[in-house]
């Protein structure tokens, strides 16, 4: 401590090579797993991440104690509270010392043979699904499904929050807070599944999905009765919790999911990176984006390293600690496929000032379930569109999407997007333009 307190200290600090990549490396070689940035922001903590391969980074945390947007004290009892659960155990009693804190004796509960776990069959208090006479979807968005009686169609039901979804507000584009298309796209892969459709065949998002700082949004995913070609017609809504049961529900997508005639994959993205693409560099690479418009915090930060051959994009995206443990619950975690297309700009398609968003959907289908860490190839589509490849560490196919078209949006008709729109007044905000088939791009 007396040698960081000295001004000779950090006069060698400004002067002399930090070697910062060489200290981390150290640690990582020597067991550490828990780094914590002291500091007023997370930019060593993203650096830290960058200097590691992504397979170690996957088992690490980094823990940061202080943001610019987020109040400080909160912000370092966080910071204490992970660190506490990773197993480093911070000094409590410093911690609240002359703040009149005292230790309390805790309740023997282990000792008296009683449980105070509610049971899983005990109605209404335990699986709320199935206590309400509905099945339970399984998934960490929509949690309920039930089966049409009058028709072969199903209702998928969920409700998000930033409070049940805290990883959410960390997509935000213009200053609004969006549920990423790649959330839709999720609903309606896991809908399909359900159905034994293994192809979301097309999605097209009408209108962005905003969510509330408070509050919570209900969503309604609907999949149709089969057509003689084997499709069936989805859709997906939403409407403010707690609201009156004449206000309507606002359409963000709609789509249409088929069985696909094989599983498997064409590709595979074994020789890596592949021999005849040339590394690009990353540095600032999410700050120049947050000056498009696209605000990304931690959650959405998941690109680690890109290649780029002619048209083509190879990258590495990798989810954050928090969310890598939640990976097993999704078929492809929105976060990991949202950064998968984060490298379109390094050549895939043109730099552009406008901010764009995902429009329309094609040909998605997933391979392999649950990932955290992902290989990604990108490659043009036409003139505003893309195509994916997604495999895992080994090379093996996680998931296609044959093409993903954008279209510009301004953050004028982002703030009139939020649950429960109106519609004139999205018209005002267009300069009096009519909607097309509820469609805002």
């Amino acid at each position: 401590m007396e040698e960081i307190t000295s001004a000779e200290y950090w006069v060698r600090h400004v002067r002399e090579a930090v070697r910062f990549a060489d200290g981390i490396g150290e640690l990582n070689g020597l067991g550490v797993s828990t780094y914590l940035e002291i500091g007023p922001d997370a930019v060593l903590t993203a650096m830290a991440r960058d200097t590691l391969p992504a397979d170690d980074v996957a088992e690490l945390e980094f823990v940061t104690s202080v943001r610019r947007d987020r109040p400080e004290a909160a912000g370092v009892v966080t910071a204490l509270a992970r660190m506490h659960v990773r197993g480093v155990g911070p000094d409590w009693q410093a911690v609240f010392g002359g703040r009149g804190a005292r230790t309390i004796e805790l309740p023997t509960y282990a000792f008296q043979r009683r449980s105070y776990w509610l049971r899983a069959d005990s109605g209404p208090r335990g699986d709320a699904a199935t206590g309400l006479g509905l099945g339970s979807a399984g998934h960490p968005l929509l949690g309920a499904v039930v089966s049409l009686a009058d028709a072969d169609g199903a209702l998928y039901t969920g409700r998000l929050s930033l409070t049940a979804q805290p990883w959410l507000a960390d997509h935000a584009v213009l200053g609004t807070v969006l549920l990423p298309g790649t959330a839709l796209v999720e609903m309606g892969l896991r809908a399909g599944e359900m159905l034994g459709l293994d192809v979301l065949d097309d999605l097209t998002l009408e209108l962005p999905l905003s969510l509330p700082e408070r509050g919570a949004v209900q969503v309604q995913v609907t999949v149709g009765v089969e057509d003689e070609a084997g499709r069936r017609s989805l859709s997906i809504h939403s409407r403010p919790e707690n609201t009156d049961e004449d206000v309507p529900w606002t359409r963000h997508a709609t789509g249409t999911l088929m069985a696909g005639t094989t599983s498997e994959a064409t590709f595979e993205l074994t020789s890596w990176p592949p021999a005849d693409a040339r590394p690009v560099a990353l540095d600032g690479w999410y700050a120049a984006l947050a000056e498009s418009g696209y605000d990304y915090g931690p959650a959405f930060q998941g690109l680690r390293a890109a290649w780029r051959r002619g048209e083509e994009v190879f990258a590495e995206v990798v989810l954050a600690d928090e969310q890598a443990g939640d990976a097993a619950g999704f078929g492809l975690h929105p976060a990991l496929l949202d950064a998968a297309f984060h490298g379109m700009g390094l050549g895939v398609l043109p730099r552009s000032t406008e901010t764009r968003l995902p429009f329309v959907w094609s040909g998605v289908r997933l391979h392999a379930a649950g990932a955290a860490v992902a290989r990604v190839r990108l490659a043009p589509a036409g003139p505003d569109a893309v195509s994916l490849q997604l495999a895992d560490t080994n090379g093996a196919p996680l998931a296609t999407v044959e093409e993903l078209t954008l279209r510009s949006v301004s953050a004028e008709q982002l703030r009139h997007t939020g649950p429960g729109f109106d519609e004139a007044l999205l018209r005002d905000a267009m300069g009096g333009a009519e909607l097309v088939g509820g469609r805002v791009f």
